[in-house]
This record gives C-alpha cells, sequence and structure tokens, in this order.
C-alpha cells in the first residue's frame, strides 16, 4: 500500500464512518473495483478503526467520562446494596437498598450495555457471511440502497423527545441488533442506528451521541477480533508509518464529521445522502451484473 492510497483510504473511512453513507460498503467497493491491498493484512484495518474511535472520544469526552465515573459508582452501590442484603438478612433489619439508575447517565451507560450485547452477538456469528459480502459489489449496493431507505423514513418520522429516563432496555437492545446488522457492507451503522433511534422516538442530539458512544464497544470488539486473526504477518516500520499517516486521517476527518452530522439531525436533511446513497448502490449493482 502507498501513503497516497492510506490516505485516501483514511479519508473515506473518516468521511464515511459518521456521515450516513457506510464505511464498509464504499471501502469494499473501492477495494473490488481497484484491487487496493493491505500489506500488513488486518492491521490497517484496526488502525483505521482505532482513529474513527479517538474521533468519538474527542468529540463526546465529557459524556464519556462522566459516564465511566458512573459506572465505578454503579458498582460500588452494586457492593453496598449487597452487604445491606446480608445486614437485613441477618439483623432482620428493613435498611433502605441505594437505587442504582437514578441518573440519565446510569440508565445510558446500562443502554450501551443491552445494546452492545447483540451487536456483539451478530457481529461474531455473521463474521465469514460479512467477509464473504464484502467480496462482492452486489452485496454493499443492496446494503447502500437500504441505507437510502432507512435514510428517506428518518427524514419522514415525526421529531421525538425522548431521552434516557424515557426509554425502555428493551428499545436499546433493539437498537443493538440493528447495530449488528449493518455490520454487513453498505448498511450505513450511523445511518441505521440513527435512523432507528429517530423512528423510536429519541431525541434528535441524544439519538446522534446515542449512536456514536454506542459504537465505542463496537470498534474496540471489531479490533480484537481482527488482531487475534491476524496470525504472524510482519509489517517493515515504513509501512506501519503508511498505515498510522491513514489512521491519523480517519480520526482527524472522523473528528469533523461527527461535528457536522450533529448539525444534519438536528435539521433532518438525509435526504441528500439517501439519493446519494442509492446512486452509489445502483452503480456498484450495475458494475456487478456487468463483470459477471
Amino acid at each position: 500500500m502507498t501513503l497516497i492510497q492510506s490516505v485516501i483510504l483514511g479519508i473515506v473511512q473518516g468521511v464515511t464512518e459518521f456521515l450516513p453513507i457506510s464505511s464498509s460498503g464504499h471501502l469494499a467497493i473501492l477495494r473490488n473495483l481497484f484491487g487496493i491491498q493491505t500489506d500488513g493484512g488486518l492491521l490497517f484495518d484496526v488502525m483505521l478503526h482505532l482513529g474513527t474511535f479517538f474521533a468519538i472520544c474527542a468529540v463526546f469526552y465529557k459524556d464519556i467520562l462522566r459516564m465511566i465515573g458512573e459506572t465505578v459508582r454503579m458498582i460500588s452501590d452494586i457492593g453496598r446494596n449487597g452487604s445491606i442484603l446480608i445486614h437485613n438478612k441477618k439483623e432482620k433489619d428493613a435498611v433502605r437498598y441505594k437505587k442504582i439508575l437514578h441518573n440519565n447517565y446510569r440508565r445510558f451507560v446500562v443502554m450501551i450495555l443491552c445494546a452492545t450485547i447483540p451487536t456483539a452477538v451478530i457481529g461474531y456469528t455473521a463474521r465469514d457471511l460479512v467477509n464473504l459480502a464484502y467480496d462482492s459489489l452486489l452485496a454493499p449496493g443492496i446494503g447502500l440502497i437500504m441505507t437510502a431507505v432507512l435514510l428517506i423514513i428518518a427524514d419522514a418520522a415525526e421529531s421525538g423527545k425522548k431521552i434516557p429516563k424515557d426509554i425502555s432496555f428493551t428499545s436499546a437492545f433493539l437498537i443493538g441488533i440493528a447495530q449488528g446488522i449493518s455490520t454487513l457492507p453498505g448498511l450505513s451503522r450511523s445511518g441505521t442506528t440513527i435512523a432507528a433511534s429517530l423512528i423510536s422516538g429519541y431525541d434528535k442530539r441524544f439519538a446522534v451521541k446515542y449512536s456514536f458512544i454506542m459504537a465505542i464497544p463496537a470498534i474496540l470488539g471489531a479490533a480484537i477480533l481482527e488482531l487475534t486473526q491476524m496470525g504472524s504477518s510482519h509489517v517493515s516500520v515504513a509501512q506501519f508509518f503508511i498505515f498510522f499517516i491513514g489512521a491519523a486521517v480517519a480520526g482527524i476527518v472522523g473528528y469533523f464529521c461527527i461535528k457536522k452530522m450533529l448539525k444534519i439531525v438536528r435539521k433532518k436533511k438525509f435526504r441528500g445522502f439517501a439519493i446519494y446513497c442509492l446512486i452509489v448502490g445502483s452503480v456498484s449493482i450495475i458494475a456487478y451484473i456487468a463483470t459477471r
């Protein structure tokens, strides 16, 4: 892989990961059309994932730090409730238990957990199917057209007002299923989860925040899974530097695209992205048919 190819793929990853146009679909199409190969196997994919991971952390660092703090306090409160249970049983007492989910951030943490479980199960069990889909122009084409349909539906959905205190964990679980299905190339992860959140009546700003923060465990999980599959491939220092530049570009571009996405969702202007996905998806399918 050349430095120019690394930068181009980094830009594509940064833009398409956070705008609702599918990073997996674009990368699959680019690699199939132009035969771009990464000399380090899966290492470049892992580094691209980490670049987008740091972009999310940079934009939502205040929320993430608060969630980490509340997670620690929740664990402490659960331990405290265990001690109270033992005390009440032993002493025949009625000491009140601490309420665990008493604020929005604690509910947000549990919502992320509820979404991560189905995403992990679907992502792991369907990994062979996903890898097979990457080798064809047909699958990303169909996925992009499905993304276009979802965006049109989200554009037409009424504006909701739900924040964590109003949202059931079943709803969070279902959106986690949507995120798991979006591992298929062409189905935009951000587009699918934001659309599902808006259709479910979530507040617009919270829908974006939930979509991107719930991506953190998914991105880290995918990176870890890819690392375990890398085997003993060796990458030169020069090649690693090229990969690093691509990942840095993905992170920087991704940071600004998240900011842009916050503005887009606030105005609910998805139609342009839907048209774009429809065009690119159609071209991909036509190219697949033409090469048969």
